[in-house]
């Protein structure tokens, strides 16, 4: 007998990938192990990305700006036209959606991993798939299906449909363009607000208005098609926690979904794949009431950002199977094929200050980095390593970590010791934000809506609250690091100051201010293990209390935790990262903390009377001038930014 080896089938010898980033990565990947040759484009400023690392082959195409590199058509048809490219994958964003990109490559003759054309025109405009949707027998959500010409005829519409109203841009997505309106003031508002930022963001100043479904959950249905009329869907993402309309958390599958809604959603999904003579990999994105009523959204023609959970639930290679499609080849799988297996999670981390506004975005460069991929199940989906730089000009997303389990129980606490796990330096990151959510009483519960972050924490996100048992574990970990740290300057290498050897100290009586409190404590060391007394109790820490590491592994009586310390200085002063949240504990002996008291405090500024930038980014325009009941204006248009600069002095 004749052993049999079997090829995988051709598909393409070269791609180029139309993406930066952690996408353009995911896709490389992909590319390696089918054995296809790729090809990466990048701006000025990425010429040493991860992906440009990665790629078999790499062409600038542009200065930093995305509409002159990333969206820059011309230049990167000659990036294909030069490598000799077969196949462009579009990643998600940029020009993934674009339907005059995917013409210009048919033109040519490259083949473009997606949908045809015509399926992304009318599923990229959102008045015509709402009316196509209709028409395949879609559950949509009432409305007014035309174009909305004048703020008059916007309130006449509102009026008519009854309020909350939701006015959104029809070329839209990302959140960009839309706004809620409860009353005849707010929708004349946001028709002004809506129009200028969907003309800004996508040269398309159209609008429509649709009922507001409040309080909804966000579902969306993965589809998968292929050019011969098969089409799949491969069961649903719960993405309700957002902020500004963009994911923070996603998983699959849904907790709130039962076999029979979720077979409703999947077959009116298929429908609308059908409908439109979709191929390739594609989202159809749902609202769902309480009562389990679900309502079309919208259809993504691309991969999706959280594509990573789906893959975990069913073990296909979403980006494969789009490069196959692409191809002409059937799909493989028939719809009682494609399970759910266990439960994957995915945290969207980002670059931004979570205590501003749910997270503004923060630049600069990663100083240390370490992803936590020495645990088993966590999937990190990244396009930076440590040395990398978040600039101002592309979205600040560091990575996708997504944890996987037989349960949800399982696949939370995973996500839980992933991101005690994760170090991230030389940014604010969203790390504290992501750990609360998972850790809340009401997401572990699954009682979730788009309205999450805004109930939970409706004076802003505050950081993680400390009870007394919290906060008694975390005074203890710092002065037990205080202790460790003066021991070992204590010490001189080789030899000790004195000839005999002294007998080491093993109990301390120090001070810990912590926010507005100042606590005492009482300290006592044997080998490795530190017993505090702090704020009414007693607490015993243990480790190896490695100064030079990164994590810093603690047993806190007899719970084992993963704490992470940020900084350390002479005063005293020590940040962890404990829980998730950074906390400064200021450790101090006695007789420090006695001699503290009369050292002068430094005064806040008085902002009463100026404005600073809360986020780096460029100044888009400047509405007033000196004399204008301002004294001096700081910034002119096209200016670029820090956070913090001073924008306007105030008369």
């Amino acid at each position: 007998t004749k052993s049999v080896f079997c090829l995988p089938p051709q598909t393409f010898d070269k791609i180029l990938i139309a993406n930066r980033g952690e996408i353009a990565c995911r896709v490389i990947k992909t590319c390696q192990k089918m054995g296809i040759k790729s090809v990466a484009v990048h701006s000025d400023v990425d010429a040493s990305a991860v992906h440009v690392k990665m790629a078999d082959e790499a062409v600038c195409v542009g200065p930093a700006p995305t509409s002159k590199s990333y969206l820059n058509m011309d230049a990167i048809m000659d990036a294909i036209r030069s490598t000799g490219a077969q196949a462009v994958h579009p990643g998600y964003g940029f020009l993934s959606e674009n339907k005059e990109f995917a013409k210009r490559l048919a033109a040519e003759g490259v083949t473009f991993i997606g949908p045809d054309t015509h399926a992304i025109m009318a599923m990229g405009d959102k008045i015509e798939s709402k009316l196509i949707a209709k028409a395949a027998k879609v559950n949509t959500i009432p409305g007014f299906d035309g174009v909305v010409e004048t703020a008059d005829d916007a309130v006449k519409i509102a009026q008519q449909i009854g309020y909350p109203v939701m006015i959104k841009a029809s070329a839209g997505g990302g959140g960009k363009g839309m706004r809620i309106a409860w009353n005849d003031e707010e929708t004349r508002e946001g028709f002004r607000f809506s129009s200028q930022e969907a003309a800004s963001s996508f040269g398309d100043d159209r609008l429509l208005i649709e009922k507001y479904i409040d309080n909804p959950r966000h579902i969306e249905i993965q589809v998968l098609a292929d050019k011969h009329g098969n089409a799949l869907w491969l069961n649903e993402r719960e993405c309700s926690i957002q902020r500004r309309n963009q994911k923070v958390v996603e998983e699959a599958p849904s907790t709130f979904l039962d076999s029979v809604t979720r077979r409703a959603m999947g077959e009116q999904a298929v429908q609308l794949a059908k409908a439109v003579q979709y191929s390739s990999a594609g989202t159809v994105e749902f609202l769902v009431d309480s009562k389990k009523n679900f309502y079309f959204l919208e259809m993504n023609t691309r991969l999706q950002v959280e594509h990573p959970i789906t893959e975990c639930i069913t073990g296909l290679d979403l980006v494969e199977q789009m490069i196959r499609v692409a191809k002409g080849y059937k799909l493989l799988h028939k719809q009682e094929d494609i399970p759910i297996n266990g439960w994957a999670i995915e945290s969207r981390v980002y670059a931004e200050d979570p205590y501003k506004s749910f997270g503004l975005p923060s630049i600069g460069r990663l100083s240390q980095y370490q992803e936590p991929l020495n645990l088993s199940n966590v999937r990190v989906d990244s396009g930076i390593q440590e040395g990398s730089d978040i600039s101002i000009y592309y979205d600040p997303m560091i990575s996708k970590l997504v944890t996987y389990g037989a349960t949800r129980a399982e696949a939370l606490s995973k996500m839980e010791d992933a991101l005690d796990n994760y170090v991230i330096r030389g940014v604010t990151h969203n790390i504290p934000l992501l750990r609360e959510i998972i850790t809340h009483p009401r997401f572990i519960s699954g009682d979730i809506s788009t309205n999450f972050l805004p109930e939970v924490y409706p004076d802003g996100f505050k950081g993680h609250q400390l009870e007394v048992g919290n906060r008694r574990e975390l005074l203890a970990s710092a002065a037990a690091l205080y202790i460790t740290a003066q021991l070992r300057s204590q010490k001189v290498l080789g030899n000790l100051r004195v000839s005999s050897t002294p007998v080491e100290c093993t109990h301390w009586e120090l001070c810990a201010e912590l926010g507005e409190g100042l606590y005492s404590m009482e300290v006592t060391k044997s080998g490795n293990v530190y017993i505090v007394e702090v704020d009414g109790g007693k607490v015993e820490v243990s480790g190896q209390w490695n100064l030079a590491s990164t994590l810093l592994p603690l047993t806190i009586n007899g719970t084992d935790r993963m704490l992470q310390c940020l900084s350390r200085d002479a005063s005293g002063q020590i940040v962890l990262q404990y829980l998730g949240t950074s906390f400064k504990v200021r450790v101090l002996s006695k007789l420090a903390a006695e001699l503290n008291s009369y050292m002068p405090e430094k005064v806040a500024e008085d902002t009463s009377s100026i404005l600073r930038s809360p986020m780096p980014g460029s100044v888009v325009a400047v509405s007033v001038k000196p004399g204008d009941t301002v004294k001096k204006v700081h910034c002119k248009p096209g200016e670029t930014v820090g956070e913090g600069d001073l924008l306007v002095e105030l008369e």
